[in-house]
């Protein structure tokens, strides 16, 4: 059975794995972006996992263009399957691209309803934070996505040119 879990370095070597099974592609959800940390050694994945559990504190100062949010990774009998975040709140850039949460499954993972468990117990959790309705986005040209979401009640507002391509949104009353 599938959990979210906080960030944890004791999952550094099955994380490892999931990064090389994604390639050059983005880790939607994870909050990871190749330019920041080292994380194939011990001491930059530890500090990553740091900087990804700062993120959700609301005492911690954020960099000007970045919100708070709680980064929780989809576990499995030890295993490392994807990642999902919830953002506290949005900037007009998140508005119009990017939203409350993102998510992504490790390409040997996919097909097993994982998103789809995921996104609707963080959505929970969004409205345990106060927010009555969430904004997800997708790519209007990944059909998985789109569907993983309206599965959870989304509701389509509109398809859009945004800085991420042609964008799908979604809300989700929670």
């Amino acid at each position: 059975m599938p959990e979210l879990i906080a960030p944890d370095v004791a999952l550094h070597e099955s994380w490892l794995k999931s990064l090389d099974e994604w390639g050059s592609a983005p880790q939607d959800g994870s909050g990871y972006h190749a330019d920041q940390h080292d994380v194939r050694s011990a001491e930059g994945f530890a500090a990553w996992v740091r900087y990804l559990q700062e993120r959700s504190d609301p005492r911690t100062p954020m960099e000007p263009g970045f919100v708070h949010a709680t980064h929780w990774w989809i576990v499995e009998d030890g295993e490392y399957l994807g990642a999902i975040t919830l953002r506290h709140s949005l900037t007009d850039k998140l508005l119009e691209g990017g939203g409350h949460i993102g998510y992504g499954v490790r390409p040997s993972a996919r097909g097993r309803g994982l998103a789809a468990w995921a996104l609707g117990e963080v959505v929970k959790r969004a409205r345990e934070q106060g927010l009555e309705r969430v904004l997800v986005t997708c790519d209007d040209a990944n059909p998985a996505s789109f569907k993983t979401i309206e599965r959870n009640g989304g509701v389509l507002e509109d398809v859009r040119e945004t800085w991420l391509g042609t964008t799908r949104r979604y809300w989700i009353t929670t």
